[in-house]
């Protein structure tokens, strides 16, 4: 039987989109990779850190601490491709690199082919049908 014409892409369900137009249901201007920054700012003289971006993956993960925790995340600007939000600086953390060894990274690679072999199949049943 002939497959529908499905893209790999639309197995994994992405769709074409207006570039123009951002996530956030407003139109956005479409920054490069190198453009899409986040900054953290803070100073010893303060207890608040400051963070911009242009990444909307950050904004994401931001906007969703200012609405869980409002009296903790605040944010402080906005507009068309960018947003601030401050924070207690004690909050930015440092952490060291996490150290896996070979039998566990060698596991980690396993269940990953597992894991694709079996959205494969089901993308391929999917086309099929």
């Amino acid at each position: 039987s002939k497959g529908t014409g499905k893209t790999a892409d639309s197995c994994r369900g992405k769709t074409a989109q207006n570039p123009q137009q951002g996530k956030g249901g407003y139109d956005t201007m479409k920054l490069s990779r190198y453009e899409q920054e986040t900054i953290v700012n803070y100073n010893a003289g303060e207890q608040t850190a400051t963070l911009y971006t242009r990444d909307r993956a950050v904004m994401r993960k931001l906007d969703t601490l200012v609405a869980d925790f409002p009296d903790i995340y605040k944010l402080t600007e906005q507009d068309e491709v960018s947003k601030t939000y401050s924070f207690p600086k004690s909050y930015v953390s440092y952490r060291k690199p996490r150290a896996v060894s070979t039998e566990q990274r060698e596991r980690a690679r396993k269940t990953i082919e597992l894991i694709n072999s079996k959205k494969l199949y089901v993308c391929a049943e999917k086309t099929i049908k």
